[in-house]
């Protein structure tokens, strides 16, 4: 069975021909633009050929929760006929230079009436999203900050950049704090816990797991993949 992912890549790679077809503009962002402009509704897709985008919700309090990461293969965001409000919070920031293929929200929901295989991808991929949110919502708020470091840290190592497991992962501590909803302060103490029982070894914008099945011991059952 699939555990949840932050990390969306390779999802739509097969579609890459067919999404060339269709009526698009190819864009371009340099680190740390934005993919649209804050406060404004959700009306297009990318297909992203190239780079990395994070995606945050602001809070009206002015603190910012990081909810999922989307790199090369991907689609985001999905496309819908609703109008949700929560957009206006929502913002998506080039991590690194990006090329993408830009579709208007109209033009995407054609292609999606079009091409069925697209459509049950669409699904799917709709279906991990909400599986991430579940989790946080459901499991993750009722974990202690300690427990719920460790489930972030095991679930990054099993889905990298490239779709696959690695002891390399690249978040920093206030990375780690905002996809937590914790303090900095909070993050740093959980995260010296482990370097002191050689769980993990920090770098300065990274971090690398050198005992999982130590790690694994400290998850929760509902983030192991056994």
């Amino acid at each position: 069975m699939l555990i949840p992912r932050y990390y969306f890549s390779n999802d739509y790679t097969d579609f890459y021909q067919f999404f060339l077809t269709r009526p698009h503009i190819r864009k371009t962002f340099k680190r740390n633009q934005y993919l649209w402009n804050p406060g404004e509704h959700v009306n297009q897709v990318y297909y992203i050929i190239s780079g990395v985008a994070q995606t945050s919700i602001l809070h009206e309090n002015g603190s910012r929760k990081i909810c999922s990461l989307h790199s090369q293969g991907t689609v985001f965001p999905g496309c819908h006929q609703a109008a949700f409000k929560i957009e206006h919070s929502i913002i998506t920031t080039a991590l690194s230079s990006m090329e993408t293929l830009c579709f208007t929200n109209e033009e995407f929901l054609k292609m999606l009436c079009d091409n069925q295989k697209l459509m049950l991808r669409t699904l799917d991929w709709y279906a991990a999203y909400i599986n991430l949110l579940l989790y946080e919502s459901a499991h993750q708020d009722y974990n202690n900050s300690f427990i719920k470091l460790c489930n972030l840290l095991y679930l990054f190592s099993q889905n990298s950049p490239d779709g696959k497991s690695s002891p390399i992962i690249h978040l920093t501590q206030e990375n780690i704090a905002e996809i937590l909803t914790v303090t900095r302060v909070n993050a740093a103490r959980n995260l010296s816990r482990l370097r002191a029982e050689g769980i993990i070894a920090s770098h300065r914008k990274w971090l690398e797991i050198l005992d999982l099945q130590a790690l694994e011991a400290y998850c929760s059952q509902e983030t192991l993949k056994n």
